[in-house]
């Protein structure tokens, strides 16, 4: 069933916002890759269904002057932050109402206001990012902290190693969060590195590292709570490595031949929605018709979203030289 939920750290209401905010963005995802089949979102796209818990159990712990960094995988962060689904649907769908008024698309929705950095497109181009925000809370003598989420293949990326051993250094107050989904886009971890687990590589940067179940939102939540418990006090940071797994494709349309249809089944049996909800059930946290009735609220909400970036404008031709930045020597 997962986790055992300790109720002296959580309450009823805030264990529903965490199921409803998973739900929110398995709609999402559905109904964006829909909209791309039909030809609606142009570019790729790269879901995180399957993934939720990790989003979920990680902001969970976080406050409005708390940062985060994204990656390519990047809606489940932005909606888990704070994020509106309508804007970031319409940013999906190239339109001027969108968070980077549609000409950032699915790879780059930021929003500062809410302490979202922004998705990257580079893998593990995020990460020395989130060292800056951390560094920023910590010249200014807040108590913030800055959350890195990237994949298993970006640990393999030089941005990774620069990134840990400096902020261990400096004992900066980064959470890095290492959503292992058991593929570099097509090639098996097993096969991309010779160590059985991300989290192992903390010790060389004299770091812990903590190896946790990405698909119990519990135990999410409680590990990443004691890591930005620690950063927040100035004790530095973390490597969470979350065991998961992506539902669908690295990207939509993408030919899924190199996984088994036996390993798919096994882990969407360990799907951590339906696992939530049977706990939240089991402790009298809701009923299945309560649960039903969050779910439909969720999809009402998703289809709003979906008629809000269909109703808005495109940018004009005019706005393609607005919000660029170059810089000179």
């Amino acid at each position: 069933m997962g986790t055992r939920v300790d109720r002296t750290l959580v309450d009823a209401k805030m264990l529903l916002d965490m199921y409803r905010q998973m739900l929110l963005i398995r709609n999402f995802e559905t109904r964006a890759a829909e909209e791309f089949a039909r030809g609606n979102i142009n570019g790729h796209i790269h879901t995180y269904a399957g993934e939720e818990a990790v989003a979920v159990g990680v902001c969970a712990n976080l406050r409005d002057d708390d940062l985060i960094t994204s990656t390519h995988r990047g809606h489940g962060h932005c909606i888990a932050k704070g994020g509106e689904v309508k804007y970031m649907m319409a940013e999906l769908f190239g339109r001027r109402t969108g968070y980077c008024k549609g000409k950032g698309g699915s790879l780059h929705i930021a929003d500062i206001s809410l302490g979202i950095l922004g998705a990257n497109g580079i893998v593990g181009a995020g990460i020395p990012i989130a060292l800056g925000g951390g560094l920023s809370a910590q010249l200014k003598g807040t108590d913030s902290v800055c959350i890195s989420f990237f994949g298993d293949g970006a640990s393999n990326q030089g941005t990774f190693h620069e990134s840990l051993n400096l902020a261990s250094i400096w004992k900066l107050p980064v959470i890095f969060i290492a959503e292992n989904n058991q593929y570099a886009q097509t090639t098996p971890q097993k096969y991309h590195m010779n160590v059985k687990s991300i989290s192992e590589r903390a010790t060389a940067y004299g770091i812990p590292g903590v190896l946790v179940d990405g698909n119990d939102v519990m135990a999410v939540y409680e590990t990443a709570r004691e890591a930005v418990r620690k950063a927040r006090v100035g004790a530095g940071p973390t490597l969470v490595e979350c065991m998961t797994y992506r539902q669908r494709g690295h990207y939509e349309g993408e030919n899924m031949g190199y996984r088994t249809q036996a390993e798919v089944d096994d882990w969407k049996r360990r799907d951590p929605i339906p696992r939530f909800r049977q706990q939240l059930v089991k402790m009298g946290i809701v009923a299945e018709a309560e649960a039903k009735q969050i779910e439909d609220s969720c999809q009402r909400e998703i289809e709003d979203a979906i008629r809000f970036a269909n109703e808005s404008p495109y940018p004009s031709p005019e706005e393609t030289l607005e919000d660029v930045y170059v810089s000179y020597p």
